[in-house]
């Protein structure tokens, strides 16, 4: 590439959404990672892509809305120019109601749904006896609260699919380059960590996660939440389980008897899953800014260089939306990041 309009360091979940975003703009690309697309966090195989509750709105919540309603014509045009899917389907959750305290709070959630969601999707509390999917969680009530703005994809293969698009698109994708044109920093926790080292103040750090992937074949099935815990049904006849959330770590990248502890959750909300056999076990840290909103703008005190970081757990349905913003902010000046996701001194 002659030169480049856009250097992005890091090819994780939102270093690609955002090279995607301004190469569509027409901008020169070049993504910068000396460990490969998805190498990260954003190589796992949860992909549980689930709204927040419809309750106590804010702009993190209204975002995160926004982006989950762009998911569908975002993956099918990654895939469209690729014929490589990210295993992406709005195939809608299904979460357990434990107690009739429980059951008032998820039907009261039901009608701020109705208008804090706009009409583009629906939660609702159902009978579980009424539900005919592969599965049905274990609840005490008899009651599920079930939505349909939940969807789930494979985040490694969503990352490989972004990068085969970027390349098909003559963008560059290259171990180390010395900076060049606008500068986008993406660069995952030990980003967060070096930019809490420039401004003198923590803005953020990591936190790891284990999960583990399942042979089981379920993939028109809704994913679960249940107490805390994801299972996610993928398009390749698997199901993900997860995740951890550890604070203190010793190696990114190890798993350990926690693993078990996952599996043996989600046998007992799902019997159906006892036997299933065990394909991966897998660990990473995922980059969780203070304010668990993710970190988007200018760098301050760098001109001409920008941050959009920390995704945590939902870097991926976050990921068309940053991808928009940080685009518009990069290349025509429009700065359409909210306010909780900036660098005030809170964060």
């Amino acid at each position: 590439m002659a030169s480049v309009d856009v250097t992005i360091r890091g090819a994780g979940i939102f270093g690609l959404s955002v090279a995607w975003a301004c190469l569509l703009r027409g901008a020169r690309v070049r993504v910068v990672d000396p460990l490969g697309p998805g190498a990260g966090a954003s190589g796992g195989i949860v992909g549980a892509l689930a709204p927040h509750v419809p309750e106590n709105w804010n702009e993190k919540k209204a975002f995160q809305l926004d982006s989950l309603l762009m998911a569908d014509a975002f993956w099918a045009g990654v895939e469209a120019r690729t014929g490589v899917s990210a295993g992406y389907a709005r195939t809608g959750r299904l979460q357990p109601v434990t107690d009739e305290k429980g059951l008032s709070l998820a039907q009261a959630r039901s009608e701020g749904a109705d208008a804090l969601w706009r009409g583009t999707a629906i939660w609702e509390v159902v009978e579980a006896s009424g539900i005919k999917d592969v599965w049905v969680p274990e609840t005490p009530t008899g009651y599920l609260v079930r939505d349909t703005l939940s969807a789930r994809m494979f985040p490694r293969r969503a990352c490989a699919a972004l990068a085969t698009a970027l390349l098909a698109q003559g963008a560059e994708i290259v171990t180390a380059a010395d900076d060049a044109g606008a500068v986008i920093w993406a660069a995952g926790w030990q980003g967060l960590r070096a930019l809490s080292a420039d401004l003198g103040r923590p803005v953020g750090d990591g936190v790891k996660g284990q999960a583990v992937l399942l042979q089981f074949e379920a993939r028109s099935a809704p994913q679960l939440f249940v107490d805390g815990l994801h299972i996610v049904p993928h398009a390749d006849g698997t199901v993900a389980i997860g995740s951890t959330s550890e604070r203190e770590f010793e190696a990114a990248d190890t798993v350990d008897m926690r693993c078990d502890d996952l599996i043996a959750r989600a046998q007992a909300a799902v019997p159906a899953l006892a036997g299933a056999r065990v394909l991966e076990r897998w660990a990473g840290v995922r980059p969780r800014a203070r304010s668990r909103a993710p970190l988007l703008g200018a760098w301050p005190g760098r001109p001409g260089h920008y941050v959009a970081n920390g995704g945590f757990k939902i870097g991926f349905g976050m990921a068309p939306k940053v991808g928009e913003v940080m685009a518009n902010l990069v290349l025509e000046g429009h700065d359409e990041v909210p306010e909780g996701f900036g660098f005030d001194a809170r964060r």
